[in-house]
């Protein structure tokens, strides 16, 4: 715990499950906001999700899928979540951050290139693109979910092993985007929870920044 933020790691969950657990997180803080923070960081078995839209023809041929799909209350198409993927669900109460979406965005996308950083990665958003990228490849994705300023779902960071379930659909529904991971980028192959251990530390060094900072601009209006 650090600036009221728990990290918990998860290890590998099926998706329902995990689901599950960021409802009644959320619901939680809903009646009783005196709850802290909290950062979930998990590893799914496969599974396709996407989000709260009309058009689903990201998913390509939804029936015709090697993994289950689900629906979602995040924004944006069509990803994929499997073993060798680094998932993050913080569960925030943006009301303590000053209740600025974008911000937030902005934030997790800053955070992650921090973390590539780490191992010799140079990575960046894209300008109208929510996610972070290496040149044209895209490395991790966002997609979250607010409900009365209480976040869920959040990034999905590839670390290694098999990207090709993302050939079955077009990727946040991007068309002929490139998929990269931390293992063919570095040349090096890391466990997903020697990722996650790296994440939490920079997610707790740079939450209470994160809050304080919104704090202090709301104290000047």
């Amino acid at each position: 715990m650090r600036g009221d933020l728990h990290v918990r790691w998860l290890g590998r969950r099926e998706f329902a499950s995990a689901l599950a657990l960021q409802e009644e997180l959320v619901a939680q803080r809903r009646v009783d906001d005196s709850l802290g923070d909290e950062l979930l960081l998990l590893e799914h078995q496969p599974v396709y999700t996407i989000g709260r839209t009309s058009d689903q023809t990201s998913l390509r041929d939804a029936a015709h899928l090697p993994h289950p799909v689900f629906p979602i209350n995040r924004g944006g198409q069509a990803t994929y979540h499997g073993p060798g993927q680094l998932v993050g669900y913080p569960i925030l109460d943006l009301r303590r951050c000053g209740q600025d979406l974008h911000r937030y965005l902005r934030w997790l996308e800053d955070l992650l290139i921090g973390l590539l950083e780490v191992y010799g990665i140079r990575a960046a958003p894209r300008p109208g693109l929510t996610g972070v990228w290496v040149e044209d490849r895209k490395i991790a994705s966002i997609g979250v979910g607010v409900r009365h300023w209480i976040t869920m779902h959040g990034f999905a960071l590839n670390v290694s092993g098999d990207l090709s379930p993302f050939d079955h659909i077009v990727p946040c529904g991007i068309s002929n985007v490139r998929m990269t991971s931390i293992e063919i980028e570095s040349g090096q192959k890391f466990s997903v929870e020697e990722i996650a251990n790296r994440s939490k530390e920079i997610f707790l060094d740079r939450f209470s920044e994160f809050r304080l900072d919104k704090h202090a601009q709301s104290s000047l209006i």
